[in-house]
């Protein structure tokens, strides 16, 4: 029987994109056919991921109890690793153009480049940049450990459990801002619906009123998913056939299904969808989340041989817009108590999201890898090292875009009961990386007790063997 009357269901759509779709309409509280749900809440490491199928969709996957998969490889992990390697250090240096120098040797001998190079030695975050004019070598450093990989192929600190910083995404961002070349503006990831897909859905919701009961959650989730569709995948700034984009856009998705309550948080935190009602929320409301980096985060020495990148780095933000019926969008109104609930909580919980869920780190330490290679080019560290990055600038040379490009995300659906009446609120997003803003005047951190001058003046590498390119 169906009842005409009604109301309470929040249809959630997600995607790397990631819906809310509420409308006058009663279905089934389920997961309308479509079980994202990851078994990794609230407690230990996830070990998930995506992939990206022959048709450059995006998907997520799942490779089972993270718990498990990590104690089966930590003591293997250092038991592989030699020396210094398999211990951890509070601040481990690598010099970049000496780093470039050994990568090329390998190269040049037709043979692959080593382990320790493709993981930086184990960096789990860049903390410092540092430029010495008597050895014209530019050093990036911060905490480091023993690391290794886990089920989903991520390097990872074996005792930590932070993402380590790859020889990839460096000469990524390096790319972005490299010598004699113009600073990139911005790197960012957007994932869309098509403008004929939210007219579609708009129909599809419209047909909907006065024809459903309680039975068909199943039958809604369905139609929803086939009228918006796929969403289209955005990359500027960066190759998007790099890991470096993958990450972004992987980030980007995952934190949507936790926002819409499809993949569950690894720590104790409020969802958009715990927090929302339909009083908050204004018909065909649109809202959008966004990754981008804290911009107070550089603090540098007197100088400016030296900066600090300081915090955590990363803050979630949202806006509200406004689909019409054709689909397009404008400008919506402001102030939506649930959004701000869940990005300041998410903001806040950062450090231990970062921890446990693997690509959240490597987000951050993509957002401290663009920073550190504008400070870089901005300070001509390039031309006071005399260094032109010839096998790292060069793609030929060193490759870096390897992997498949993500071209779309495939809509999921899921069903929720909401209250006494009902909403419609897609959810979109992205992640927008401005680096420039961080190093402007205005945004830069004095060193006004001398820390970053000090650590810069710490470091020594008169000793240091030719070929070495990093050390403690």
């Amino acid at each position: 029987m169906k009842n005409h009357a009604v109301r309470g269901i929040l249809i959630v759509l997600a995607l790397a994109g990631a819906w809310l779709v509420g409308s006058p309409v009663a279905a089934q509280n389920n997961n309308g056919g479509n079980n994202n749900n990851n078994n990794g809440g609230g407690g230990g490491i996830q070990a998930a991921g995506v992939y990206i199928d022959a048709n450059g969709v995006l998907r997520k996957k799942v490779f089972g109890d993270a718990n498990v998969l990590v104690k089966s490889w930590q003591a293997k992990a250092k038991a592989r690793l030699a020396g210094d390697l398999a211990k951890g250090s509070p601040l481990r240096k690598v010099s970049l153009n000496r780093l470039e120098a050994a990568v090329t040797e390998k190269l040049a001998a037709g043979k692959p480049i080593a382990e320790e190079m493709n993981c930086l030695a184990g960096l789990t975050r860049l903390q410092y940049v540092f430029y010495y004019p008597e050895t014209k070598d530019i050093v990036i450093a911060g905490p480091a450990e023993a690391y290794g990989w886990d089920a989903s192929g991520r390097a990872i600190g074996v005792d930590s459990g932070r993402a380590v910083l790859e020889l990839q995404d460096l000469i990524v961002a390096l790319r972005a801002y490299g010598p004699g070349g113009n600073a990139t503006q911005e790197i960012a990831v957007s994932i869309d619906p098509t403008q004929d897909g939210l007219k579609k859905m708009q129909q599809f919701l419209v047909s909907l009123r006065g024809n459903v009961g309680r039975d068909d959650g199943d039958r809604i989730a369905t139609g929803l998913k086939e009228n918006l569709g796929l969403q289209n995948v955005t990359i500027l700034g960066i190759s998007p056939q790099t890991h470096f984009a993958q990450v972004l856009v992987e980030a980007d998705y995952r934190m949507k299904l936790i926002g819409i309550g499809l993949e569950k948080p690894p720590v104790k935190m409020a969802s958009y969808v715990d927090k929302a009602s339909a009083s908050q929320v204004s018909a065909n409301a649109m809202q959008r989340w966004y990754f981008v980096p804290n911009y107070d985060c550089v603090r540098v020495s007197d100088d400016e041989l030296a900066m600090e990148l300081v915090g955590e780095g990363v803050k979630l933000i949202g806006e509200n817009e406004v689909v019409r019926a054709d689909g397009t969008r404008i400008e919506g109104a402001k102030g939506n108590k649930a959004s701000e609930l869940f990005c300041q909580g998410f903001t806040e919980k950062y450090p231990q999201i970062a921890s446990r869920v693997a690509v959240y780190g490597q987000m951050r330490n993509l957002i401290d890898l663009s920073i550190a290679a504008a400070y870089i080019q901005q300070q001509d560290m390039y031309g006071k090292a005399d260094w032109k990055m010839e096998v790292f600038g060069d793609e030929s040379v060193c490759k870096v875009q390897t992997c498949e490009t993500p071209k779309t995300v495939e809509t999921a659906c899921t069903v929720v009961w909401k209250g006494p009446n009902t909403f419609m609120t897609p959810v979109g997003g992205g992640v927008k990386i401005e680096t420039l803003k961080a190093l402007e005047k205005g945004s830069l951190l004095k060193d006004e007790k001398g820390t970053v001058q000090a650590a810069h003046q710490q470091v020594k590498l008169k000793d240091l063997a030719k070929s070495q390119w990093w050390w403690d």
